[in-house]
């Protein structure tokens, strides 16, 4: 990590919605929305194309341990290939997961960014010569206005900025992406992937096979977060669709 320290985000969606819409989404693409629950009626409650999901968790005990032990088993053993058009970025600035959590999401969804906004001229730099994870964080780090971005969108919360930064709580994102096995060997495609993305692993993660996101998310979410956890401090946000 950097010796940089941003104010955590709240998860809001009217925190998430203000930190996009200034970033250059286009609000009429999508918008973030609570997720108030993993049974299948608080499920449906959720807006219709659901293009990603934000996770915000307790970091610590049993997750914690289970996050570095399988971020080893990774490097030792692999795991499915991953689409390349996957956008990933290494989390090194501190209590930045929650921008990391939304730069994952809008720039692996098909949304409109408003030319010349901050969003779309960090994703053509990032374009680049393939700039690596670590190369993109730092234009994230030299960019001025998505701390400034960020900072407001954290003091525009419900609840009061900390008086102390540190907190085990973190944001991960699930998105989907075409399977990769049918890319390499230029078959069609035949299914799609559940995929998490979170700054503070080693790269994308492979979660399985994805027939409906916000359902494989949920079911996901429940066996191996919630599940090594006694706190109630989860949080979960869609990406929808937007409302014309």
């Amino acid at each position: 990590m950097s010796k940089t320290r941003w104010i955590p985000l709240e998860s809001n969606p009217d925190v998430f919605n203000n930190w996009a819409t200034t970033a250059g989404l286009v609000a009429s693409q999508a918008q973030f929305e609570d997720i108030y629950g993993l049974d299948p009626e608080l499920l449906g409650m959720v807006s219709a194309g659901v293009k990603a999901v934000t996770l915000l968790f307790p970091c610590s005990g049993t997750i914690a341990t289970k996050r570095k032990e399988e971020d080893e088993k990774i490097a030792a053993q692999g795991q499915p290939p991953i689409d390349p058009t996957i956008f990933w970025m290494k989390q090194t600035i501190t209590n930045a997961c929650g921008t990391m959590g939304l730069l994952h999401a809008l720039i692996n969804s098909d949304v409109t960014f408003a030319p010349e906004s901050p969003l779309s001229k960090f994703i053509e730099e990032c374009k680049e010569i393939d700039k690596t994870p670590l190369e993109r964080v730092k234009i994230l780090e030299e960019t001025s206005l998505f701390e400034q971005i960020h900072t407001s969108a954290a003091t525009s919360g419900q609840t009061a900025v900390p008086e102390h930064l540190d907190t085990y709580l973190h944001f991960t994102c699930f998105v989907k992406a075409p399977d990769a096995t049918a890319r390499e060997t230029e078959t069609q495609a035949h299914g799609w992937r559940v995929i998490e993305l979170d700054g503070g692993r080693n790269g994308p993660i492979d979660r399985g096979e994805c027939t409906n996101l916000l359902q494989d998310v949920a079911k996901y979410v429940k066996e191996h977060y919630i599940k090594e956890s006694k706190s109630v401090n989860f949080s979960m946000m869609a990406l929808c669709s937007g409302k014309n």
